[in-house]
């Protein structure tokens, strides 16, 4: 053999390696790219309860500083033309969880404490979908969807709830923090409860011997103003009922800190699939008790003190989504569940001490109201390194999030009602629904473009116990929001074929049902 050929050789033998090097590796990269594909966001939706467009300063409406909540709206994409579906909580939670409106289910609406399950378990709902791509799901906060079957022993194991709609893990309060039961549930079972001392609910009558708001005005830390006169907890009456469970009742104060230790546990989780936490704050609802390190920092009495509560613990959630470095793999959506209220049943200075801040923003009404103060919130998108910083005025509703969350997942299941707007959720679009049904007790509105119309409905125009426009008139009522946000000139004789064409739309959605509504009874 020649020195040529073995040179020859010898340069080949390590091309030869090289080849069948690259090969094998190039197999074994498909294959891994096979085996694990680029992983799905995790999903985070922080839901507020009560809270306005003017309560967020980065809405530039009202006077309080929120600099966490802001964080989220100047670091992602804020929105201005938002919706809840409804103006008041259970029936928007309704909507968020299943794409549908909620007047198409007559049992969504504001709940006693011993409501059964208002979502069917065999409806889709967000979680349910999402676990079927792959997701592991939870919620942690307020729930006020019913639970069980409409008997309620709370002293055994309670079922249907959020783990039979698609929740892995839940960690609720019962109902509301206003209604009893005062208790925590974990995946259906109420936490602490000492067996000897089981607990009775009622929402009809009290039971012997048990104290009330109505009767026993000494023993109460905060005075009711209308409504809430039931049973006593921790010095605040409550809607409904309650006996026994003297352990396992919560602590109003720590409430805030409580859910949130909860859900920053959740996301530290170990985990290989991606998750979805739906992550329901109770502030600033009744009864509003800030924890001691917030108490008189907003001037504006325990309203404000909550919504700075709630301010800080979003941003404590933050901190730990970047200690876990998870914000470059989560989407979160923040919003409100409706409008606000000041005085809802209790005198706690929301009102005398209210100064230039405007809940309601540049709007009418509040929550009840359809108005729009009573469905229009704040709501943002916010995704690091993947959705730059911006504001749309696109028209969209929280019904959305179930399809749009759905296209981003790769699923193909679709609610009813919801539109796939997830393109204008990234902030790669500014195309927005054309229309969209709102609704306050059982009434409904409609918004289409710039025009909102709201139908006559009896009723008084205002409640006067919480103070709030209601949009009952007579008449029907047609408003141009481009040029008159704040719903003051109704252009209804003026623009009779607008009127027309608007109402014959909101018919082909609503249909002829919509004269049929409830009145509005606040307990």
């Amino acid at each position: 053999m020649n020195g040529s050929y073995m040179a020859r050789f010898t340069l080949t033998i390590p091309l030869i390696f090289s080849c069948i090097f690259t090969f094998f590796s190039g197999c074994s990269s498909e294959k891994n790219e096979e085996e694990n594909p680029a992983k799905k966001p995790n999903i985070i939706v922080i839901y507020m309860d009560d809270l306005g467009y003017g309560d967020m300063s980065a809405y530039e409406a009202g006077s309080l500083e929120t600099p966490n909540m802001d964080f989220l709206a100047n670091g992602g994409m804020k929105f201005t033309k938002a919706y809840a579906s409804s103006a008041t909580c259970t029936p928007s939670r309704y909507a968020l969880l299943t794409g549908t409106y909620p007047w198409r289910n007559k049992e969504a609406k504001i709940l006693p404490g011993t409501a059964p399950l208002v979502i069917g378990t065999d409806e889709l709902t967000l979680p349910k979908m999402l676990k079927k791509q792959g997701y592991t799901t939870a919620v942690v906060g307020k729930w006020h969807l019913g639970l069980g079957t409409g008997q309620v022993n709370w002293n055994e194991p309670i079922s249907p709830g959020p783990n039979e709609v698609g929740f892995d893990y839940s960690y609720i309060m019962a109902a509301t923090q206003d209604r009893v039961p005062t208790v925590y549930l974990e995946n259906g079972l109420v936490q602490g409860l000492d067996p000897d001392d089981p607990i009775e609910v009622s929402y009809s009558e009290n039971f012997d011997g048990e104290p009330t708001g109505k009767d026993n005005p000494e023993l109460l830390s905060m005075n009711w103003h209308h409504g809430h006169n039931n049973s006593i907890v921790n010095g605040i009456p409550r809607i409904g009922f309650m006996k026994g469970g003297e352990k396992a009742r919560w602590v109003d104060v720590d409430m805030a800190d409580h859910f949130l230790e909860k859900a920053s546990a959740y996301v530290r989780q170990d985990r290989e699939e991606p998750f979805f936490l739906y992550y329901a704050f109770q502030q600033p609802h009744v009864p509003r008790t800030p924890h001691p390190r917030f108490e008189g920092k907003s001037g504006m009495g325990p309203r404000g003190d909550v919504i700075l509560e709630a301010d800080w613990c979003i941003g404590q959630f933050m901190e730990t989504l970047k200690e876990e470095g998870l914000l470059e793999n989560t989407l979160l959506v923040f919003s409100s569940d409706n409008g606000p209220v000041l005085n809802d049943g209790y005198y706690d200075e929301a009102v005398e001490k209210l100064g230039n801040h405007t809940p309601w923003g540049p709007f009418r009404g509040g929550k009840y109201s359809l108005f729009e103060a009573g469905t229009r919130l704040p709501f943002i998108t916010y995704w690091k390194g993947t959705i730059e910083p911006g504001e749309s005025d696109a028209l969209v509703s929280q019904l959305d999030l179930l399809n749009s969350l759905a296209a981003l997942t790769g699923s193909t299941e679709r609610s009813l009602d919801g539109k796939d707007l997830m393109d204008t959720f990234l902030g790669k679009s500014e195309q927005g629904r054309e229309s969209l049904v709102l609704e306050a007790t059982s009434r409904t509105a409609f918004r289409q473009g710039d025009w909102a119309l709201i139908p006559p409905y009896e009723g008084p125009a205002v409640n006067t116990q919480v103070n709030i426009e209601l949009g009952n008139d007579a008449e029907f009522q047609l408003y141009d929001l481009s040029q008159d946000p704040g719903q003051r000139e109704n252009l209804a004789d003026k623009h009779p074929e607008k009127l027309k064409a608007l109402l014959q739309d909101f018919i082909e959605i609503r249909g002829e049902g919509f004269v049929n509504t409830e009145a509005l009874e606040l307990k």
